[in-house]
């Protein structure tokens, strides 16, 4: 029989430092949403153009908003986690906590540049992301000793599509290429699917 991991730090403490980079890196996402500074417009035409010229960043603003919403509230609703945090808990943790940091970064980078380049950055750091996570349920899977119900790996399934189908999308047309990630809506009905199978 394994033996159980042994406490490499207080969970409490991961738990407190995984809110804090999320908090944080909503917070950035609101940050860079923003007009440039030289903008002056004299009429309401000029806001109104202005405004409509982040179109692309707004759509990479709500999806990047959202992901790291359904993350965090899938992080939070878990209520198998083991009581201790193990080293490989820990940093599985921390490793996923970088890529939500990078997030805001790859989300200008999408949202201001409609190229494909670009959409490969945003999609990189969504595939990675769900990775992490993915690795994150996988040690807690090992330390507590039974699967986790429910894993939230077929919603992560569900991530690396649409950022795998955004990527290839990127290529022909990567002025639309954000909206593959609305299928991560399809996420509700996997769930569903997943909990009554």
């Amino acid at each position: 029989m394994m033996a159980k991991p042994k406490e490499f730090v207080s969970k409490s403490r991961v738990d407190a430092l995984t809110d804090g980079v999320y908090a944080f890196a909503m917070t950035l996402l609101v940050v860079k949403f923003d007009l440039p500074e030289d903008l002056h417009p004299t009429s309401v035409a000029e806001l109104i153009s202005a405004l409509l010229d982040l179109g692309g960043t707004f759509i990479a603003y709500v999806v990047s908003f959202l992901v790291l919403a359904s993350f965090w509230l899938g992080r939070a609703r878990t209520k198998e986690e083991p009581e201790g945090a193990s080293s490989a808990y820990a940093w599985s943790v921390l490793f996923h906590l970088f890529f939500v940091t990078l997030l805001p970064f790859s989300m200008i980078v999408a949202g201001r540049n409609d190229l494909a380049p670009a959409i490969c950055v945003y999609g990189a750091n969504m595939v990675l992301l769900a990775l992490t996570a993915i690795g994150i349920t996988l040690v807690i899977e090992r330390d507590i000793r039974r699967q986790l119900v429910p894993s939230g790996r077929p919603e992560y399934g569900v991530l690396i599509a649409s950022a795998i189908l955004s990527i290839a999308i990127g290529f022909y047309s990567s002025d639309s290429a954000m909206y593959a990630y609305f299928f991560n809506l399809a996420s509700l009905l996997v769930r569903r699917w997943t909990e009554r199978v």
